[in-house]
């Protein structure tokens, strides 16, 4: 399919298995932006909201608290984002 994933490249001078043909492009950029968003909310929900090792069985009940600690994570990050666009 010719698709490069967008990985975060390595540049502590180790090789990379991205290269500048990826990274030079302004969508690798934006991908790296918005994964770091995604990954702040991932971090958070494990390490604050306790879902690093679930106290649930079951795919409904884990799912279940998954998204209630999604859902608190979104009520904290809400007065910073209405400060940022109001």
């Amino acid at each position: 399919m010719k698709v490069t994933p967008h990985v975060a490249q390595n540049t502590s001078g180790r090789r990379s298995a991205i290269d500048g043909r990826t990274t030079r492009h302004g969508g690798y950029v934006a991908s790296q932006r918005i994964r770091k968003r995604i990954e702040e909310a991932f971090g958070w929900i494990k390490t604050v909201a306790g879902q690093d090792k679930t106290k649930f069985r079951g795919r409904d009940r884990v799912g279940w608290a998954f998204t209630f600690a999604a859902a608190a994570y979104n009520l904290v990050r809400l007065p910073k984002l209405m400060t940022e666009t109001g």
